[in-house]
């Protein structure tokens, strides 16, 4: 059975369940069935579509079948319209026609606009198949498909090939099934794999693999001349499975006494046995810091919208809660999206009861307002401030929207935001590739449209320094037109899991500090917390008073937010979770 996964941007999940839904063929209202078949002359004699009004999809290659079969057959169709279009006898070639049948007849399902944003969808399909037909190879015809999909005007429909489909299911789902070991993208001067390191309580950290070793082979073969996505595949597998990894380890070279000639670094062999398994992916790092108030602000930055982001956005709350922390600033600057899903988990650790998250509108016109479905109060009830920028996009933008509109944060940033107010769903197809199919529009809780308008935010700050490709100021303005973007674009991949040092934290919390986005940020929270410790004080004066309006030592106007700060002032800020890095994860 095929699946169709609800993922990036659809609006179920559940857990476990994230990928195990029912495929498209027992979903959709039209049968296509797709029949070539070859003369003895080696040509083909078309192909036959047949559409008529049913509940599923099946596709017969010379009278096979290779799809679901029809879940109901269907109540007398009024009509049957027939396309005899040529079928190529380049296998390659005609796996495109394949896919293209499978993709129009989805999106002809699926897509929010029913009427196709105007399109003659029978029409499109023809001159697709007829131009994929007189391709001269199996890439111009897959090419085909595309061009069909783009003929919509929705930059979100399209199709992805394998490779990057498997690459989204990684990043998705937070997590893979391997080794947990990060591998340089650039060989050593000799060729072979160099290990950047190993994610922290996998099984390669278990094993003793460290930072600087080199990967000299994989089950006995050789890695020289191997790129990092050929290790990827021998490397991960399913879990409980074993891998084995031969390694070199070449010490430090020590100085040799004057006059006399230094001794040649050593190297040392191992051999490891691996034994694969699921391998966590945090989407998200957290650390606190003291302002210029004394007060501890928690600092968390999530990256993307992964299906573990709640799990790990509770821990960080949990654990900065307990640290102390005052405030919040939460930072979606940069943060592409992910699941619809993760983003209405987040939103309930810090939105008390049931709230509504965005209201949200589908195929058919019908308007629905999509809720935290969760009566448990917030996390914390801290003051907050989400910060965001040009590339923060979709679920970030629900996630914005949400807490802004429920009057739980402050929105800051320099920029709109990216303006993505469209909801897809993703359907694996028979090649292994996968389908992206704009379902549904949404809107803010107070209804706002943000789509290629993007969520302004409350107040500005200037342009941050954590990236030098910020100018000093940037004007307020509206986003440009919208294209796909991918978690982390100006990463060759994303790949977050890689534990901080000391040293790199301390680095990290300086940065911060400088950040002009973080101090406007501050500065707004300070104000807050001013604010909530004034009322404590004027609860513990009324709760305390001796009837002549002096406050008497209750205890309870002494528990202000500065007297708590600074009597933790010397408690070194928790290490930071973890780091996105620019190479892959085995």
């Amino acid at each position: 059975e095929k699946m169709k996964i609800q993922s990036c941007q659809c609006l179920r999940l559940k857990g476990a369940d994230a990928l195990k839904v029912i495929g498209p063929a027992v979903r959709l209202k039209r049968v296509v069935r797709v029949h070539a078949s070859a003369k003895d002359d080696g040509t083909s004699s078309g192909v036959l579509l047949q559409k008529v009004g049913a509940a599923a999809m099946s596709v017969v290659l010379g009278g096979a079948l290779m799809a679901a079969p029809m879940v109901a057959p269907p109540p007398a169709p009024a009509e049957t319209q027939m396309l005899r279009l040529p079928a190529s006898s380049d296998p390659g070639i005609f796996a495109a026609q394949r896919t293209m049948v499978e993709a129009w007849t989805i999106v002809g399902e699926t897509f929010v606009d029913e009427n196709l944003n105007g399109r003659r969808w029978e029409e499109e399909l023809r001159d697709h198949m007829l131009a994929a037909f007189h391709s001269d190879n199996a890439d111009d015809a897959y090419g085909q498909i595309q061009g069909m999909l783009d003929d919509l005007g929705d930059p979100y429909t399209r199709r992805v090939p394998p490779e990057d489909y498997q690459k989204f299911k990684v990043s998705a789902e937070g997590e893979l099934q391997g080794v947990g070991l990060l591998i340089a993208n650039e060989p050593t001067a000799g060729g072979h794999l160099l290990v950047l390191a190993p994610i922290k309580g996998g099984p390669a950290d278990r094993a003793g693999i460290l930072p600087g070793d080199e990967v000299l082979s994989i089950n006995g073969s050789p890695t020289l001349g191997l790129s990092t996505e050929q290790a990827a595949k021998l490397l991960r597998g399913q879990g409980g499975t074993e891998v084995r990894v031969k390694l070199a380890r070449r010490s430090e070279q020590i100085p040799g006494v004057p006059g006399r000639p230094e001794a040649r670094p050593t190297v040392q062999y191992k051999d490891v046995a691996l034994r694969r398994e699921r391998v966590n992916l945090s989407p998200l790092f957290y650390t606190s810091f003291m302002d210029d108030a004394g007060q501890k602000v928690g600092y968390i930055r999530l990256t993307q919208f992964s299906g573990n982001a709640a799990d790990e956005m509770r821990e960080a709350i949990q654990e900065l809660e307990g640290q102390g922390a005052s405030s919040y600033i939460l930072d979606l600057r940069n943060n592409p999206g992910g699941l619809v899903q993760a983003g209405i988990d987040v939103a309930a650790l810090w939105l008390d009861g049931d709230q509504v998250v965005f209201n949200v509108q589908g195929r058919e016109g019908y308007r629905m307002a999509q809720t935290t479905e969760s009566a448990a109060p917030a996390l914390t009830k801290d003051p907050l401030v989400v910060l965001v920028n040009e590339m923060s996009a979709s679920a970030s933008e629900i996630l914005s929207g949400a807490l802004r509109d429920n009057a739980r944060a402050v929105i800051v940033g320099d920029t709109a935001t990216y303006g993505k107010g469209r909801i897809q769903s993703v359907f694996e197809l028979q090649d292994g590739s996968a389908l992206f199919v704009t379902v549904a529009k949404y809107q803010t809780p107070h209804g706002t449209d943000i789509d290629l308008k993007g969520i302004r935010p409350d107040t500005r700050c200037h342009a941050p320094m954590l990236s030098p490709r910020w100018t000093a100021s940037l004007p307020l303005r509206l986003p440009a037109a919208p294209q796909p973007i991918t978690p982390n674009e100006d990463q060759e991949e994303f790949s977050p899991g890689l534990p901080m040092g000391a040293a790199m934290e301390a680095a990290l919390v300086t940065q911060l500090q400088a950040d002009s986005c973080v101090l406007a940020a501050e500065q707004i929270l300070d104000a807050k917390v001013g604010a909530v410790a004034a009322k404590s004080i004027q609860v513990g004066v009324k709760a305390g008073s001796d009837g002549s309006g002096s406050r008497v030592d209750s205890g309870v106007a002494s528990f202000d937010s500065s007297s708590r700060m600074r009597g933790v002032e010397a408690v070194p800020a928790p290490p930071v979770k973890v780091m996105s890095v620019s190479a892959p994860l085995m």
